[in-house]
């Protein structure tokens, strides 16, 4: 699939093997006194290795390598405890993690297989400070894979969308190891990510038809751009106050809002989320009130700041999944945010032409979380509600798979999937707003991927149908390319039937679809800032320590339901 992409030239370097190598003794060594110096077997990937799987056209040869790549796989996969989220004596991330880097240089079906557990693991892992100098391993090798390989090639490769999910991952884990005043002894770790940034910043345009990349590689940016130009502080860069009264007061629970000097200040809105999302987890009566205030700071959200948007959207997603009036939260606040920034009057009234240029970052991203709830949500009232919204009107239902555009557009009544589907398609054009087409695009690419992960799962075959059904007379009847290639980069990114990125039919394995969503990272997210905004001021970092042996508080599906798709419940213990 063709891409204009930028030239860019490679003033990087290749990254030292002596800098991993020298990573992986080190996590070798952590790792042997934590099993008390019990014999395990030596770590087989090498450089060499990865040359000669690459390279080698003797197939007795590449049969040999591929076989011992496969064992590396099962062995990484028990080390990243797939099938436990990440918990067990079996289980160590860090060593897993670059291993599975490693794995990933090889080619073809090694190479799809070990990115797939790489993000799986991402998603759900714990936040642990031991985790870092690893993570930041990852980082540098997922953008130097992107600014010195991917970057060079004339067309889109599926392995791109793969490394900008991947690097999405990392660098959220990141920002929420900032807030907590984890990353000033890593200042040479961020130094070395530095030309990366840059390359990635002057590529990214590459990227820019096609929104579920280049939304990853726009956090990445912002990220780092936040942390570096905030500069790393000691302790953590939100200060909570001494938290007595939990939040029977919220008026006085904002005086609570205040950061160091030079610090990040969390605004006021992503507080309120992470308050509501405290409050259903704990079956709080104060869940109204936390509510009203949190719309009452709905405007924060037209701020240029909107990676804390971002965050707010994860957590009251997260308790939207539980509870319907934190739904109706969620929609009101992306309702308002919508009309707010495409209306006329703003647009006119607005000081800098490029005042709202940001915000499809903030509209993608949202496509994304209401997929989430329409397939994890725990109830079925709350997953049809994502989808349809809470008005139920047969009329409004049938013209929304059919849409005139020589009518006059409709008015955004609701931030349901369909109702933004009516809203975005009936103002499409050639020169529409970005906001509108990349919404538009997210809902397209994502009703797709929901489509798919609903595959095997009798019980939703008619939630499936009616999910096919709008992707499929969007594709017959919608002209612009913009979103037909949404439909398109989905498919190839499931492998489904075959890979557009490669000449051959391939059939997807059955675990694939599994990782196609992030199912844990906003659980994650939410209750490290829990921790962080409402713990007391000895227990709001991050652990020090190793993950704990115990079963993890996120419950996790059980083998057996890995096909039949069931309901993600959590818990807090």
């Amino acid at each position: 699939m063709p891409v204009n992409k930028s030239p860019t030239t490679n003033k990087l370097g290749v990254i030292s093997s002596s800098y991993h190598e020298k990573l992986l003794r080190l996590n070798f060594q952590n790792l042997r006194k934590r099993r008390n110096k019990k014999s395990n077997p030596s770590f087989s990937i090498t450089k060499e290795f990865i040359v000669r799987f690459n390279q080698t056209e003797n197939p007795k040869e590449k049969e040999e390598l591929l076989d011992l790549a496969r064992k590396n796989i099962l062995r990484c996969k028990r080390k990243l405890g797939l099938k436990t989220l990440g918990s067990g004596k079996h289980v160590h991330l860090p060593t897993a993690w670059m291993e599975v880097m490693y794995l990933a240089q090889c080619k073809g079906e090694i190479q799809d297989e070990a990115l797939n557990m790489l993000y799986a693991s991402l998603d759900y892992a714990s936040f642990d400070y031991e985790h870092l100098p690893t993570l930041f391993f990852v980082a540098e090798s997922v953008l130097y894979r992107l600014c010195c390989d991917a970057f060079q090639k004339t067309y889109l490769y599926s392995v791109e969308i793969k490394l900008t999910k991947i690097g999405y991952l990392v660098f959220l884990r990141l920002f929420i190891y900032y807030l907590h005043g984890h990353l000033e002894s890593f200042k040479q770790h961020l130094l070395r990510l530095q030309p990366y940034l840059y390359a990635l910043s002057s590529s990214g345009e590459s990227y820019y038809k096609y929104p579920n990349i280049f939304s990853n590689v726009q956090f990445i940016l912002k990220t780092m751009e936040i942390i570096c130009k905030r500069g790393l502080l000691s302790g953590s860069v939100f200060s909570p106050v001494e938290n007595k009264k939990s939040y029977k007061n919220i008026d006085a629970e904002m005086e609570h809002l205040q950061v160091n000097q030079g610090g990040y200040e969390v605004n006021h809105l992503l507080w309120h989320c992470v308050a509501a999302w405290s409050c259903v987890q704990k079956n709080s009566p104060q869940l109204n009130k936390v509510l009203e205030h949190l719309i009452f700071h709905k405007m924060q959200l037209q701020k240029k700041c909107w990676l804390d948007s971002i965050l707010a959207f994860l957590v009251l997603g997260e308790a939207a999944k539980l509870n319907m009036a934190c739904l109706k939260a969620l929609m009101e606040l992306m309702r308002d945010f919508l009309l707010s920034i495409t209306s006329v009057q703003n647009q006119e009234e607005s000081c800098k032409v490029d005042n709202f240029s940001w915000a499809w970052n903030v509209v993608y991203i949202y496509t994304t979380i209401l997929a989430e709830i329409c397939l994890y949500a725990t109830t079925s009232n709350l997953r049809k509600t994502a989808f349809i919204g809470f008005c139920v009107c047969k009329s409004s239902q049938k013209n929304i798979l059919l849409i005139d555009k020589s009518e006059e557009p409709p008015e955004l009544k609701e931030t349901s999937i369909l109702g933004l589907l009516e809203y975005f398609s009936s103002r499409m054009s050639d020169n529409c707003d970005q906001v509108i087409w990349i919404g538009y695009y997210g809902l397209m690419y994502n009703l797709v991927k929901m489509s798919w992960e609903l595959r095997g799962d009798d019980d939703q075959d008619g939630f499936r149908n009616k999910i096919w059904q709008t992707v499929r007379r969007t594709k017959d009847q919608e002209k612009d390319g913009r979103i037909r290639n949404a439909i398109n980069i989905a498919q190839a990114e499931l492998n489904d039937p075959t890979d557009p990125f490669t000449n051959h039919s391939t059939k997807v394995s059955s675990d694939v679809g599994d990782e196609i969503f992030s199912k844990y990272i906003g659980w994650r997210i939410a209750s490290a800032l829990s921790k962080l905004f409402f713990s007391s001021a000895d227990a709001h970092l991050l652990p020090l320590k190793g993950p704990s042996k115990k079963q993890d508080s996120v419950k996790y599906l059980k083998k057996k339901d890995s096909v039949k798709k069931r309901v993600l419940r959590v818990t807090v213990r």
